[in-house]
């Protein structure tokens, strides 16, 4: 067996949490035939390895009453991203279901965090409509917010490298230029730049902070 290259500390995340997901998360790209941190992970075609067969809204739209359908796709539609069936089909596989109002590159971090659930070996988020509390707050039946931080995490580390987007911050390209890159959404790169402490390190580089101040 060849022996496996050591990535060099400069290369991992700085926090403890951060080195757990990228781990994780290299080892999908890696999976999914990936040799470079600037290559795109493209999570449909990584989905059927993780025995999920994502369906088209208007694949399950006749499956639904015309209330469920108004809501999921009108008032409803800021409160779900996807979700996956709670039985499996059978052929085996499990049954995902996208928000049809979303971009394609947010259905790509919702897809992506689906399928981390499944080689992490998490239950996956049932589809159910939210309802709010007395304080007006969101609440998700069966959430488990470590789970769903995990499977967030290492879907996020999977389509946007941190070695990829600390070369990429260091260089001066905007979040959306690294946005547009990994077909992902901006709010998700941002969020990748913050949970790698490179957070400052973007603002000056983009003139949003005097160095100084850093």
């Amino acid at each position: 067996m060849a022996n496996r290259q050591v990535t060099p500390a400069s290369d991992r995340p700085p926090t403890q949490k951060g080195r757990h997901h990228e781990v994780r998360a290299q080892g999908l790209r890696e999976f999914a035939g990936l040799r470079f941190d600037h290559q795109r992970l493209d999570p449909f075609s990584l989905a059927r390895f993780a025995n999920l067969f994502v369906a088209s809204f208007d694949e399950i739209e006749p499956l639904l009453s015309d209330e469920t359908r108004q809501h999921l796709t009108g008032e409803g539609k800021d409160l779900w991203s996807g979700g996956a069936a709670s039985h499996t089909l059978p052929s085996g596989e499990r049954l995902i279901i996208l928000n049809p109002t979303h971009s394609r590159n947010r259905q790509n971090a919702t897809l992506m965090e689906e399928i981390c659930h499944v080689f992490l070996g998490h239950k996956p988020s049932r589809l159910a409509v939210e309802t709010r509390g007395k304080d007006g707050k969101v609440i998700a039946r069966d959430y488990n917010h470590a789970i769903e931080e995990e499977a967030y995490s290492t879907g996020a580390a999977a389509l946007v490298p941190y070695t990829a987007v600390k070369r990429m911050v260091a260089e001066g390209l905007t979040s959306q230029q690294i946005a547009r890159h990994f077909a992902v959404s901006r709010a998700l790169v941002e969020y990748r730049i913050k949970v790698s402490r490179l957070w400052a390190e973007y603002k000056v580089k983009q003139g949003l902070a005097d160095p100084d101040d850093v």
